[in-house]
């Protein structure tokens, strides 16, 4: 009888810890879907950004001064997005894997001559805001945010200040 029940509390102990097991790993499935989930929301958002900015941009041309300036709030915009997607990976929201793809799109497009142009005279116009797209590019687009230390981000401690009401972020795995 005695062995019975060793038996029986051993297979309890073997069936809790595979309970157990397939808890955690169905934790770490539906953190990672919503971290998916995220970081495709973001990625939408820049495909129908890109939409509103005009395509010979895209394609290195120069854009005339009337089209650059109808163009400005679409490059701003970019600009923006470009800097919170930074925001989100030196707060830990953005995959790696994620990043070193968006940080090479952020870094051709703005090697772009329109990007260019728009980002300069958003820069000059903007005095200290897109602290962390500054940075960024000031490390010639080398490192991660997520090592950063945050005190070298001259928007950092303000944007912390400010509650960001704008979408529910998942912490990245």
């Amino acid at each position: 009888m005695d062995q019975i029940l060793s038996v029986i509390g051993a297979a309890a102990s073997v069936a809790t810890a595979v309970g157990v097991f397939f808890a955690w790993f169905q934790l770490m499935s539906t953190k990672n879907q919503a971290i998916t989930d995220f970081e495709d929301d973001l990625a939408r958002e820049y495909r129908e950004l890109t939409q509103t900015i005009p395509v010979p941009a895209f394609l290195g041309k120069e854009l005339g001064d009337a089209d650059a300036a109808d163009a400005l709030p679409a490059f701003y915009r970019y600009v923006d997005l470009s800097n919170e997607q930074i925001f989100l990976r030196q707060q830990g929201r953005i995959r790696e894997e994620t990043w070193r793809n968006w940080v090479v799109g952020i870094k051709t497009n703005l090697a772009r001559p329109a990007f260019r142009a728009a980002w300069e005279q958003i820069k000059q116009e903007s005095d200290s805001d897109f602290g962390e797209l500054r940075k960024l590019e000031g490390d010639s687009f080398q490192g991660d945010p997520l090592r950063w230390d945050i005190k070298s981000v001259p928007s950092h401690n303000q944007r912390l200040q400010e509650p960001d009401n704008s979408r529910n972020l998942p912490a990245s795995a």
